[in-house]
């Protein structure tokens, strides 16, 4: 297994909340991981980030490891749950909080 397929295997296996992104939590670069930042921090879950404009091998390499050909990825319990478009779908609809809460994941009171 390569480095960077390591790397990604590794956080997506020991975090609950796992979003691959463009930019940091505090400074998203660009307007989709934004997005997906916003709706996480609204509910309130807590996760961790890796930002792929670090590493070209993990930016090339989450792609290949979901089959999924843009970022943001968003992965909950290790399971991939999709790019921005899904997961804003996902969270507009409720969706994205009843997939949270039936895994654990805690989210803010308001929104639940």
């Amino acid at each position: 297994m390569s480095d960077a397929k390591t790397t990604i295997d590794n956080a997506v296996k020991s975090n609950d909340v796992m979003l691959f992104m463009k930019g940091t939590k505090q400074f998203p670069q660009c307007g989709f991981s934004g997005q997906v930042v916003q709706i996480l921090d609204y509910l309130g879950v807590e996760y961790t980030t890796m930002n792929v404009l670090e590493d070209d091998a993990i930016r090339n390499g989450i792609k290949d490891y979901s089959n999924w050909p843009t970022i943001p990825q968003l992965y909950v319990k290790g399971e991939f749950i999709g790019g921005c478009d899904i997961i804003r779908e996902m969270f507009q609809a409720g969706e994205l909080q009843t997939h949270m809460s039936e895994n654990g994941i805690a989210l803010r009171d308001t929104a639940a």
